[in-house]
């Protein structure tokens, strides 16, 4: 096995470790998947990543229910630094207008890793949002949405945004989607930052 395939798999693993610690609450280890200056942006939360552990075992507490799963991953090495983007599911769970509702949104994390003491971290992770949906956990109930407050949400995760501030969230309406100027915008600052540039949060 060369060192570039070997490193790689170093990287997926940590990816993998990232969703398997996060959805079992398993904070301990969660907290070792992290670079020390490490930011999570998310819909409802941006921040470093002690926050992000805080405020999400809250909501742990509380029965918020979210959960990841992973497909897989393209990784570009440079050095001890790797961009990594790997496709990804959100469910959440939730009532939503008085009726309990799955959310599913599909998309990217976008990860800036670095090497770290021996050991590939997460510097900043950026999830990318390309499409959404909602589902009655019965398949005979009915869920009647807002459509006025439903359309003021992008399209690429408004049924998740609607979720989120139903619960009580504050929502970040400007995260990168499939296409349009933040995405674009993301892959700028990404390779920038490859290339050994500093990075720009």
């Amino acid at each position: 096995m060369n060192d570039t395939l070997q490193q790689e798999l170093l990287i997926r693993r940590m990816i993998e470790r990232w969703a398997v610690w996060r959805d079992a609450g398993d904070w301990e280890r969660f907290a070792t998947v992290w670079h020390p200056e490490g930011v999570m942006m998310a819909t409802w939360f941006q921040g470093p990543f002690a926050e992000f552990i805080r405020v999400t075992q809250e909501g742990w507490a509380k029965g918020v229910s979210i959960l990841h799963f992973l497909g897989g991953s393209a990784i570009e090495l440079a050095g001890e630094r790797a961009i990594v983007q790997t496709k990804m599911t959100i469910s959440q769970r939730g009532l939503v207008e008085g009726v309990p509702c799955d959310v599913v949104c599909t998309g990217r994390f976008y990860d800036f890793v670095v090497l770290h003491e021996g050991q590939w971290k997460l510097l900043h992770r950026q999830p990318i949002y390309e499409k959404d949906r909602i589902d009655p956990i019965d398949p005979a109930a009915t869920v009647t949405l807002d459509a006025a407050k439903l359309a003021e949400l992008p399209e690429g995760y408004r049924h998740l945004a609607y979720i989120q501030q139903r619960i009580g969230y504050t929502v970040k309406l400007d995260m990168p989607m499939l296409k349009g100027p933040a995405v674009e915008a993301l892959y700028h600052r990404g390779a920038r930052w490859l290339a050994g540039g500093a990075l720009e949060r």
